[in-house]
């Protein structure tokens, strides 16, 4: 949230049009897609056992392409069929991801590690360059008009449905597994069908992402989410969410994802000539570094705070 201040006053110096209707309209649709994903990491995140989904970014990817080769290719424009989908297939591969880490025992980060590779070659076998073209409904939602846009409703729906789930029983289960596994299992917590829930909740958020993406471009495009991996685990821990799990919610991941937006226009704002594309990248991989460090002093300093209080406690 300081990072969010600083930033907003940033941009009140170098883009002041982000404050108008327009510049607002425009901010929406840019990072409606990096929100969608910041969410969809969210609850594997929360899931414990270090679960960063590293396929997030080709998964994105791989829904932004097979929507535009496969379906709009072949006639369907239906925006319910584009988005059932979307999800849908999103859903499929977290799905099996989820099973192959809580059913094998898989260490996450070799599962999604391989769910990258896999979808990054699927996607550039789907097509090898930036082609096709989306539907005019799905342009016209790429088109930054106005602030009430259809972009809007589905942020806001991803929130409501976010705030519905945390107030369930599985969020519940979620939380006390990401917190200590074994705690979880005594206490009769379904570890399996909870950890794949997480990946199933990734998945909607996951196939969403991928459908704003695509009316942002309005084609579609193999490469994009090798690099938007980084981009979203960064903004995923600088909207405080932990990886080593048991914390994290919808308000963080929004907060992430909106402030690495404002880094990435600040950014745009400086003349950085041929060089621009790897400054970027460098502030992202020192903001997520930053973001690490600052977690770990964090939850040190909590831990402590609790250990006094337990021993108070014990002493009184």
């Amino acid at each position: 949230m300081s990072l969010l201040v600083c930033l907003l006053a940033l941009a009140a110096v170098r883009g002041p049009h982000l404050f108008t209707s327009d510049g607002a309209a425009y901010a929406i649709v840019s990072a409606a897609p990096l929100i969608m994903a910041t969410m969809a990491l969210t609850p594997v995140a929360m899931a414990g056992r270090g679960g960063v989904d590293l396929a997030i970014g080709p998964l994105v990817g791989f829904v932004n392409v097979s929507l535009v080769f496969w379906l709009i290719k072949s006639g369907v424009t239906s925006p319910l069929l584009i988005i059932a989908f979307a999800i849908g297939v999103s859903v499929l591969f977290e799905v099996v991801q989820g099973l192959l880490i809580a059913g094998l025992r898989l260490q996450p980060v070799i599962v999604t590690l391989s769910g990258f590779l896999v979808l990054a070659g699927v996607n550039l076998m789907i097509t090898d360059k930036p082609d096709g073209m989306a539907p005019a409904w799905l342009t016209a939602w790429g088109a930054p008009t106005s602030v009430f846009s259809p972009v809007t409703g589905v942020l806001v729906a991803g929130f409501v449905v976010w705030t519905l789930i945390a107030r369930t029983s599985f969020f519940h289960n979620l939380r006390v597994m990401g917190f200590n596994e074994r705690t979880a299992f005594a206490s009769g917590v379904p570890l399996v069908l909870t950890r794949v829930g997480a990946h199933a909740i990734a998945g909607v958020y996951a196939g969403l992402a991928g459908v704003l993406y695509t009316s942002v471009i309005a084609s579609g495009d193999p490469a994009f989410g090798q690099q938007y991996t980084l981009i979203v685990v960064t903004a995923l821990l600088l909207g405080g969410i932990s990886v080593g799990g048991g914390r994290g919610g919808a308000l963080g991941a929004v907060v992430g994802a909106i402030d690495v937006f404002l880094i990435s226009d600040a950014l745009a704002t400086f003349d950085f000539g041929a060089a621009a594309s790897f400054v970027v990248q460098l502030v992202y991989g020192l903001i997520l570094v930053l973001a690490l460090a600052v977690g770990t002093v964090f939850t040190r300093s909590g831990l402590r705070r609790r250990r006094r209080h337990g021993r108070v406690e014990v002493h009184a």
